[in-house]
């Protein structure tokens, strides 16, 4: 039976039809680290999988390096939010199969404005490792509201549940990550601020999963940050990042003052120059696609693939994409 079956129909429900997910990872020094991006349950509905370019591995050599990680879905107010400690594994084998199914499962959600010809050319972007996350334990409440006032309802694996392996991790080293543009925590914490983006923190729970949680009433302080956690969260105090639609991440120490988190930021992590921006994608200039293609090559070297060949259309969507995709025609008519 899968996981999925055991739980209550609303929750069931969100899963299946959700798109979007908090992703956290643990780096080799323990740090939860919490970026956004799509979701897409397998087809037997066993793993929860996410995806990142090949261009950009890092959170898919956190998660073979580690893998516990955590899932946060939630949707509107009134639906439930969900909090998943999982065991991952990483698939990287095959490019040219993740390639294809990250086309079937995403072209449907793809902003509008651009052609699909315009949109093939960047196979940096399509190339994609997948982590498959299979739930070992499952936390939920019914609304966003109940955080504050109740304990979640809780699923958990039934014991020697077996769990998914990583692929082969590929020769030699990672490829080193880019340069990028660096700026002062201040400056990037004004902007986020600025933006009024959602920030959601992450901490590890009593297992050692990282946790991501959504947080609100977020102010800047000489230190670091001032925030309102949810006051039911698993967990409260330690190493933690504070992360705002992935674009700006501090790495901080967290400490309950009262009925508020104060955070002082220890240093935040580089901006990729195509991480959204208060919901705008940005469009990569000449030079950065030139890197991030370079390091995808690299790292097909590594796996000893050649390039994955991009279709020339769309193929069709999955049976998970067309539920996304009715999902957000439901919440359009509304």
């Amino acid at each position: 039976m899968a996981f999925i079956d055991e739980l209550p129909e609303p929750v069931a429900h969100l899963i299946r039809s959700g798109a979007f997910s908090e992703f956290a990872t643990l780096s080799s020094a323990g740090i939860p680290i919490d970026t956004p991006t799509y979701y897409f349950p397998s087809e037997d509905l066993t793993t929860l999988d996410i995806t990142t370019g090949l261009a950009y591995p890092a959170k898919a050599e956190r998660a073979r390096r580690n893998p516990k990680v955590g899932l946060l879905i939630e949707r509107n107010p009134d639906e439930p939010v969900i909090s998943i400690a999982g065991l991952a594994a990483v698939r990287d084998a095959d490019i040219q199969a993740n390639l294809n199914r990250y086309v079937a499962e995403t072209a449907s959600l793809l902003p509008p404005g651009g052609t699909w010809e315009a949109m093939r050319r960047a196979t940096f972007y399509w190339a994609r490792i997948f982590v498959c996350v299979a739930p070992a334990h499952i936390r939920w409440w019914p609304n966003r509201a109940a955080l504050e006032t109740e304990q979640p309802s809780s699923w958990h694996a039934p014991p020697g549940t077996p769990y998914p392996v990583s692929d082969p991790a590929p020769s030699g080293k990672v490829s080193a990550a880019p340069e990028w543009p660096k700026y002062s925590w201040q400056e990037l914490a004004a902007a986020a601020l600025e933006r009024k983006e959602t920030g959601y923190l992450t901490l590890c729970d009593e297992t050692g999963f990282p946790i991501p949680m959504r947080v609100r009433d977020v102010e800047q302080t000489e230190e670091g940050f001032r925030l309102t956690a949810p006051r039911c969260a698993p967990w409260s105090e330690g190493i933690a990042t504070l992360s705002f639609f992935g674009r700006e991440i501090f790495v901080c120490q967290a400490r309950r003052e009262g009925n508020r988190t104060v955070l002082r930021v220890e240093r935040p992590l580089p901006v990729s120059p195509i991480t959204p921006a208060g919901g705008n994608v940005p469009r990569p200039d000449r030079e950065t696609r030139a890197i991030l293609t370079d390091r995808m090559d690299q790292e097909l070297r590594r796996r000893a693939q050649t390039t994955p060949a991009v279709p020339p259309e769309p193929l069709p969507p999955t049976t998970g994409a067309r539920l996304r995709m009715q999902a957000f025609a439901n919440a359009q008519a509304k």
